[in-house]
């Protein structure tokens, strides 16, 4: 998978590459797709969620540069897969589930493979919120779609920290951008913003989203 799908497409960073080498992805899948779990694609999960293909994967993770001393807030756990591969990177992943199910799960897997705590500690809650109890982040990776960018999770980044975010309306296509906080306001002019590629990610929702949808 990382020669075939991430390293002939130019991802040269190594510490990344062997991250992804690291992480088992078919333990981050149900056992009837555990046969497609090296392929180069996204993959099903509960409640309309998926596991990111692995080349958006390493993209998003080599786009953070990650030090061995950094603290990275993540939102959207989902399976846990891109988790694990952001601990095998810095010092602790601060990651944050709107769906408790969800959240539960992917403990437990990320427990059972060795990411426990104080390496990853985990939070239900709204992402867009982020979470101010830990910050400033060297890095924040979102791994679900809002429309703009939430000022709450910029406004939570340390000087000189990485935002990676897929930014656009859903369904569609959204574009996978990084932003860098170069000064100390919160005015959207204290951050450099580098639109990457286009990409599918399913929406960022609210806590009053969901439970809009589970009234359906």
């Amino acid at each position: 998978m990382v020669a075939d799908t991430i390293q002939s497409r130019g991802l040269a960073d190594m510490r990344v590459l062997g991250a992804m080498a690291n992480v088992p992805r078919h333990e981050f899948v149900s056992s009837h797709l555990q046969a497609l779990a090296y392929s180069d694609q996204p993959l099903p999960l509960d409640d309309g969620q998926t596991i990111s293909q692995p080349y958006i994967v390493a993209l998003m993770t080599a786009l953070a540069e990650l030090r061995a001393t950094d603290h990275c807030l993540e939102i959207g756990t989902g399976s846990g897969y891109q988790t694990a591969v952001l601990a095998e990177l810095c010092k602790v992943v601060f990651t944050v589930e709107l769906r408790g199910p969800l959240a539960q799960s992917a403990r437990s897997r990320l427990q059972r493979l060795g990411y426990s705590y104080p390496q990853v500690q985990f939070k239900i809650a709204d992402g867009a919120n982020g979470w101010k109890e830990f910050a400033p982040f060297e890095a924040i990776v979102v791994t679900a779609a809002p429309e703009r960018v939430p000022m709450s999770l910029l406004e939570q980044l340390a000087m000189d920290g990485r935002l990676i975010v897929p930014v656009g309306p859903t369904p569609g296509v959204q574009r996978l951008e990084k932003w860098v906080r170069r000064s100390s306001g919160t005015q959207l002019t204290d951050f450099e913003r580098v639109g990457v590629l286009d990409v599918k990610f399913v929406p960022m929702q609210s806590e009053a989203d969901l439970a809009h949808w589970k009234k359906i």
